[in-house]
């Protein structure tokens, strides 16, 4: 079979490390997980991957038709996604590197609670649609394999990566918690490794080929 599996490593790795830096989502499950015990920020990560499959599925099936059209509608895709991730890498390198801590005001809900919240963070976000559009395209893996289910695998791998590395920032959020706490010089190291990050995977996308 036409598998490209060094495209599938290269997204495996860009997608953990944008899994570990800093943004709400992983900042809410440390959160919820400091105050409130484990379970509840594996109840939140739970929900957040859930809702993945959602933008995957609306990702998949749109774009998937505008690629099979034409290279050119392809490349406006590329381009524009490209341009999202630079802007991303910019408004990181504009933002202040502290990673603010919390959680006087984390309320205390049930497992189910938290599990919707975190869904319905996630599927009424439209920046998680637009990051999707943005950076799955670029990564399309075989020439063999339809579009469509070559998007599922990648949206997959992302909730598998997603799981596993939010997982651990809720096992482990007292230990991380402390640490951030001790180390200012951790959300600079972070916030450098976020904008090489971004603006790699926007040249990555710009010139993969179709």
């Amino acid at each position: 079979m036409d598998i490209n599996y060094e495209i599938i490593y290269t997204f495996i790795i860009a997608s953990s490390i944008l899994a570990i830096t800093p943004g709400p989502d992983n900042i809410f499950v440390l959160m919820q997980s400091v105050v409130n015990g484990k379970k509840y920020g594996l109840a939140v990560v739970g929900g957040l991957m859930s809702g993945c499959f959602v933008h995957t599925t609306l990702v998949a099936f749109g774009v998937s038709v505008l690629i099979q059209q034409s290279d050119t509608l392809f490349f406006i895709i590329k381009f524009l996604g490209a341009s999202y991730l630079f802007f991303l890498a910019f408004k990181v390198f504009k933002s202040d590197a502290a990673i603010q801590l919390s959680g006087e005001k984390v309320e205390r809900k049930s497992l189910g609670q938290l599990y919707r919240q975190g869904f319905i963070m996630n599927v009424l976000n439209p920046k998680v649609s637009i990051f999707f559009l943005a950076f799955f395209p670029g990564f399309l893996f075989s020439k063999i394999i339809s579009n469509v289910t070559q998007f599922y695998v990648l949206g997959t791998l992302f909730v598998v990566v997603g799981i596993i590395v939010f997982g651990l920032i809720a096992i482990l959020a007292g230990a991380i918690s402390e640490y951030l706490k001790k180390n200012a010089r951790v959300g600079i190291v972070l916030k450098w490794l976020q904008v090489t990050v971004f603006i790699g995977i926007g040249i990555f996308i710009l010139f993969s080929k179709k």
